[in-house]
């Protein structure tokens, strides 16, 4: 079935007001963080370049089993162990340029607003206490429930009913948990319901409200969050008679060797380790490469080849300059600018943008070949525009290169040869030469100056 196209109108004229789902911090971020987080990056860069004020908030998740058992198992406090996972995850959003959101609610921050959400929809009666266990929301109640997901609540209470870990003392077997009991050596927050913590589908609904207000624009995540955790978010807001959240936005997940990568399966990729690997304007790169809604390979092939292509992005800027066309002039092509909108507006469609923005390159190119300075400028500064529209920064040198050499050290080889030849110091000149190319770095004499790329 053909996508229906919904066009985007916001909440507020001129205004827009995004929520993401952030990290759980309980280990260091892997590729499908990166992923995620480049996909929202990506689209509120976009939105603001098209003249939108764009307000972010995106949450830590700071309190969960898993943070619990970790801390449980290393001796350790759990705000010892969240502090020390968002620091990892929040060093590596630096590193891939994420913007950084203006909202940045921490769970436990909001203990209070959370209890007065349960507090509500107990009195509502869409939620029910079970002593001893804590507090319940009631689906039944929610003839559409299961809407985010595709499904109806036949389907979703027939699939639960095979289940045989069902809590018989659930009113339904998709009732989810508001609010867990305390158990022994467990952080916990009294309440009218015992002492205890919330659960996870309540802590967003309290951030996400309390940073953006009821009926914002864009709720975005994985897409593995869609449900149950971003269906039960619905739940409890619609209960209440409360607009949420208007569009709901989810990217795909992360294949390594063409499996979803999951700890599970042992190919959990440390994020940081592919950043080292490939540096993070590939990365960024590679994400951008197959669009938001489909399942993406991210394996050392892929990230390679990404590297390589930013290498030859970063020589092709080398050349334009070489050549003494002017990169800062404000003239563009309107018409592969107005091609780039209809990709992007066309659901953020990523594949189709990048496109339009390597043929500028190859027509760069090509017109530099035949001595068309003027065509080569116009699409070498539109190229260079499109790009950092992406959050991709065509000449800026990465704090980490696959071939172990960085930028300033390559151009100081190259000024050194210049020197050598220069004094007729020709065998000097050829044993950087020879250097270079050792590390990757293929060398081209213009009548300009020299151009370089790694391999």
């Amino acid at each position: 079935m053909e996508r229906q196209k919904v066009p985007f109108v916001p909440r507020t004229e001129g205004e827009v007001a995004m929520y993401v789902c952030g990290p759980t911090v309980y280990d260091v971020p892997h590729l499908g963080h990166g992923r995620t987080a480049l996909t929202y990056d990506v689209i509120r860069r976009y939105l603001e370049w098209t003249g939108w004020n764009v307000t972010v908030a995106s949450n830590v998740t700071d309190i969960d089993d898993k943070i619990i058992n970790r801390a449980e198992s290393e001796g350790r406090t759990e705000p010892e162990v969240a502090a020390e996972f968002t620091k990892a995850y929040d060093e590596q959003m630096e590193r891939l340029d994420v913007l950084a959101a203006e909202s940045r609610p921490h769970a436990t921050q909001f203990i209070e607003g959370m209890i007065g959400i349960i507090a509500e929809l107990v009195e509502l009666e869409a939620a029910y206490v079970v002593p001893n266990k804590g507090v319940y929301f009631s689906v039944e109640g929610l003839s559409d429930y299961g809407r985010l997901a595709g499904r109806d609540l036949d389907q979703l209470l027939e699939d639960a009913g095979q289940r045989v870990d069902v809590d018989a003392e659930k009113r339904s077997p998709l009732d989810f948990a508001l609010w867990k009991s305390a158990k022994a050596g467990e952080p916990s927050w009294d309440t009218p319901w015992g002492s205890g913590r919330p659960g996870w589908h309540t802590e967003c609904v309290a951030m996400s409200l309390s940073a953006l207000g009821p009926g914002f624009d864009i709720h975005g995540g994985g897409d593995d969050l869609c449900f149950p955790h971003h269906q039960n978010e619905w739940a409890q807001v619609t209960a209440t008679g409360e607009p949420f959240a208007r569009y709901w936005v989810h990217s795909a997940m992360v294949n390594v060797a063409g499996e979803k990568m999951s700890k599970s399966l042992g190919n959990f990729t440390n994020l940081a380790e592919a950043i080292d690997t490939a540096g993070p304007r590939a990365l960024r790169l590679l994400a951008m490469q197959t669009h938001y809604r489909r399942a993406m390979e991210m394996g050392r092939e892929a990230l390679m080849a990404a590297s390589t292509a930013i290498d030859r992005l970063d020589a092709f800027r080398r050349r334009m300059a070489a050549a003494d066309i002017d990169l800062t002039d404000d003239e563009t092509d309107s018409s592969a600018v107005a091609a780039f909108n209809a990709a992007m507006e066309d659901d953020f469609g990523t594949p189709i943008a990048l496109d339009h923005t390597f043929s500028l390159v190859r027509g760069a190119n090509s017109a530099l070949d035949d001595g068309d300075l003027t065509t080569a400028g116009l699409q070498a500064r539109t190229a260079l525009m499109l790009f950092s529209v992406l959050g991709i920064e065509i000449g800026a040198a990465d704090q980490t290169t696959v071939s172990g050499i960085d930028d300033a050290e390559i151009e100081r080889l190259i000024e050194q040869r210049k020197e050598a030849r220069g004094g007729k110091d020709f065998a000097t000149a050829d044993q950087i030469r020879d250097q270079l190319a050792d590390a990757g770095v293929v060398l081209e004499d213009t009548p300009a100056g020299v151009v370089w790329h790694r391999t």
